[in-house]
């Protein structure tokens, strides 16, 4: 199956959520979220350089629930034109 390109919102969506990550990790180093997420520490680097604009879900979660991030803020702040994170 061949996934169809990315829009260029959905690209820049993925850079905002990089965004959103790091700010959210503070002093943390990107190690020490990524142990305590059980995300690799290279695609937490890509997320947080928008490299991978649309990661799984779970994913996300996982980085979410390390950074103390609610879901549902982190989809708020992604929101654009009444589009919050999607599939």
């Amino acid at each position: 199956m061949v996934r169809p390109p990315l829009t260029p919102a959905e690209r820049d969506r993925g850079r905002r959520l990089g965004a959103v990550l790091r700010a959210a990790r503070g002093a943390r180093t990107p190690g020490e979220v990524a142990a305590a997420s059980g995300v690799s520490l290279e695609a937490l680097r890509k997320i947080e350089s928008g490299r991978v604009p649309t990661p799984a879900f779970f994913t996300v979660a996982a980085l979410a629930r390390a950074l103390d991030l609610p879901l549902d803020d982190l989809a708020g702040s992604l929101d654009d034109a009444g589009t919050a994170l999607s599939a």
